[in-house]
């Protein structure tokens, strides 16, 4: 007599080639456990999620400022009377402040984890998440844009509003990436679009600071609540959008065969896709609505499902993926915040965004999947480095470059709030001009100076970063160290207020040599490929942008707007003094690269190459990112955070020039210098009296060409 067994359902995320982290579906059905046993540890598992979820609320009711124990909890959920003669505040602290922040861990918890769960399913890539597909970003600064000009909407309009932001958004990332066309390009598509839009999203909260009062603390994800109102208006909406995704679950198994196994039983990919994607937004724009971005639950979630669903094969199927991922969302977040007021207090957990835990447990799981994975080569964008162009085409450019930068110069030094002549600039030189422009020059020419050293050094060290990594794409943004430089300088801008420049210059410096140091670590397995790097390096700016927030949050929560400016890069009140960092830094790595020239040549084509023509590999390529380590570190300590310089101008002096770093690094110096110094005189002009950072600006001008390029690579391949 045979066993029937039944065929375990494709996996809900398969891609081709598997997403990292994931094994083939005929692996998983391999080692799949039979139907029945299965079936009988659903229940057990079903059970033990519940009593964990149980545990929590209870524990996250009782956590605060105002003692509330067990028996307090009995009595209100009974409904018994209070005790006679004992007052009842603790019950109306209860109903008043901690039922509605559960309710919103609930909410948020099952919105995100299911929202995850969909959007991982329909673009088969298991790092697809609202935090990788810029919909949390899209959703914000739609909220944001509304605040900014005076306008309050009820609930349901303001996640109507949020809906769209994150769905526009969301329609650019998935456009940008193939589904199944592997995770850098969706990380590296959404992390762009997620910093222009935060861009955006900063220069309002800057800008308009007075009508956008705490939407910092909010931006990173807070659960604290007043009432039940907005909870109660939205929950129907994040119901009818589970349901409505639960409905799709069979069509979501099927089209995890590939798009042309669904078409010939009768499921259509696009429509399945646009409305699993429109459901998934949905849910995310209530999470935002009710909480803020919380980052990174719709990451972690369904990846603890996709870990359990080896011991429990049904989970793989959607109608348990998807409401088993919102149960982990929920223990996510509710953990997060239960881990938040246990760690900092109960006052200190009131005023930290849950979102910034979360956001640092999305990182190390992000860093942990990318660690394990294997390379998938590269995602386009290679093609840059095999051109060839002429000694005319590099002459031109470096002409031309240097007359336009010249240019900006001039037009930066003159124009701002006061505008001046080239004459008083001859007369500033030369001692000869009036108080009222000595003052403008004096603090307006080494704001200059720091923006066009800062774009050289980040620019060169972009282009020593894409040579190491092999990947025109990566840059010491994308690849943490930027972030790390942050950690270090604000560290010591909270810590100590008025701590020396060059207090906050080395410790920029500590903080970029630790996260280069953890990300080409890690990265080192098999060699720096290419799609592990840029991932980790995701990760680790990720939960360094995290550990920023919580700093400010926690040494100054009224006063964020000095390390916002900072984060957002600004050259406001520089002097010369302080650039000198940067200018060592240029003074020592350019002569060096000059020498190395060769060598960066070689280990730009291939691992192999280099070696056998005599080159050290790693003794190289650890000189050669110590250098980027040091002009990265250099440029934060004089301008603070700048983001897209080190992508864009080497990206573009190698499509100018060529391949050869003899041509590559002065073209790209100059072309960094010339968006910075532009950037910055952008931000002073258009606004004056009142300024937009540098950083903020290079966001929204870099972010289009980055994903121009995304979208030129996926034309090609």
């Amino acid at each position: 007599m045979s066993t029937r067994t039944t065929d375990p359902a494709p996996a809900p995320v398969s891609a081709s080639p598997p997403a990292p982290g994931t094994a083939p579906p005929s692996q998983a059905g391999a080692t799949a456990s039979p139907a029945a046993s299965g079936r009988g540890r659903m229940p057990l598992l079903a059970l033990a999620a519940l009593l964990a979820l149980a545990a929590l609320a209870v524990v996250h009711i009782g956590q605060g400022t105002a003692s509330v124990d067990l028996h307090t909890l009995w009595r209100l959920v009974t409904g018994a009377a209070p005790e006679e003669g004992s007052p009842d505040q603790a019950s109306a602290v209860v109903l008043a402040s901690r039922l509605p922040r559960l309710a919103a861990g609930l909410i948020v918890g099952c919105a995100l984890g299911a929202a995850g769960a969909a959007l991982q399913s329909v673009s088969r890539n298991m790092l697809a998440s609202p935090d990788t597909l810029a919909v949390n970003a899209g959703a914000y600064l739609a909220v944001v844009s509304v605040a900014a000009f005076g306008v309050s909407l009820p609930a349901v309009p303001a996640g109507g509003t949020a809906f769209l932001g994150g769905l526009l958004a969301a329609g650019v990332v998935l456009g940008l990436s193939r589904a199944g066309a592997g995770p850098i390009r969706l990380v590296l598509a959404g992390s762009a679009l997620t910093l222009a839009l935060s861009g955006l999203s900063g220069m309002l909260l800057l800008l308009r600071s007075q009508q956008t009062t705490g939407l910092f603390a909010w931006g990173n994800g807070s659960l604290a609540q007043i009432g039940m109102e907005t909870i109660g208006r939205l929950t129907p909406v994040a119901l009818l959008a589970f349901l409505g995704l639960l409905l799709l679950g069979r069509r979501l198994d099927i089209l995890a065969l590939g798009d042309d196994g669904a078409a010939s039983v009768g499921v259509s990919p696009r429509v399945t896709r646009s409305v699993a994607v429109t459901l998934a937004v949905l849910l995310a724009a209530v999470a935002v609505t009710v909480a803020g971005p919380i980052g990174f639950v719709g990451l972690c979630a369904p990846a603890v499902v996709r870990l359990l669903s080896t011991w429990v094969p049904g989970l793989i199927r959607h109608r348990a993926f998807i409401p088993a991922s919102a149960v982990a969302g929920v223990l996510v977040v509710l953990g997060a915040d239960v881990a938040l007021r246990a760690v900092f207090g109960a006052q200190a957990g009131a005023e930290v965004p849950t979102g910034i835990v979360t956001t640092c447990l999305g990182a190390v799981v992000l860093v942990g999947l990318a660690h394990r994975s294997r390379d998938l080569g590269s995602d386009g964008g290679s093609t840059a480095f095999a051109r060839l162009r002429g000694r005319r085409a590099f002459v031109l450019t470096l002409v031309v470059t240097a007359l336009a930068l010249t240019g900006s110069v001039v037009a930066a030094t003159l124009l701002g709030d006061a505008t001046l002549l080239l004459g008083d600039a001859a007369n500033w030189l030369t001692g000869r001009s009036g108080t009222f422009v000595s003052y403008v020059l004096d603090t307006r020419v080494p704001r200059v100076a720091a923006a066009l050293l800062a774009g050289a050094a980040l620019a060169v060290a972009g282009a020593v970063v894409q040579a190491v990594s092999r990947n025109p794409l990566a840059e010491p943004g994308v690849l943490g160290v930027v972030g790390g430089a942050g950690v270090g300088a604000v560290s010591v801008l909270t810590v100590v207020p008025l701590a020396s420049f060059w207090l906050i210059g080395g410790s920029a410096l500590a903080g970029a040599t630790a996260a280069a140091a953890l990300v080409f670590g890690l990265a080192a397995r098999r060699g720096l490929e290419q799609n592990r790097l840029v991932l980790i390096g995701v990760g680790v700016s990720a939960g360094a942008g995290a550990f920023t927030s919580l700093l400010i949050v926690l040494t100054d929560p009224y006063n964020a707007t000095k390390a916002l400016v900072w984060l957002s890069g600004s050259t406001y009140g520089r002097t010369f003094p302080e650039l000198t960092p940067v200018l060592v830094a240029l003074a020592v790595s350019l002569p060096v690269l000059a020498v190395m020239r060769r060598d960066l040549d070689l280990i730009g084509l291939d691992g192999d190459t280099p070696q056998l023509l005599g080159v050290r590999l790693g003794a190289t390529r650890l000189g050669l990112l110590s250098l980027a380590v040091l002009l990265t570190a250099g440029a934060v300590a004089a301008v603070g955070v700048i983001g897209f310089v080190g992508l864009v101008a080497p990206h573009a002096a190698r499509a100018l020039v060529g391949r050869r770093h003899v041509r590559v690094i002065p073209v790209s110096a100059l072309l960094g210098a010339l968006l910075v110094v532009v950037s910055d005189l952008i931000g002073r002009y258009v606004i004056a009296p009142a300024q937009i950072p540098v950083g903020l600006v290079t966001a929204v001008v870099g972010a289009p060409y980055f994903v121009w390029l995304l979208w030129r690579s996926r034309s090609e391949s």
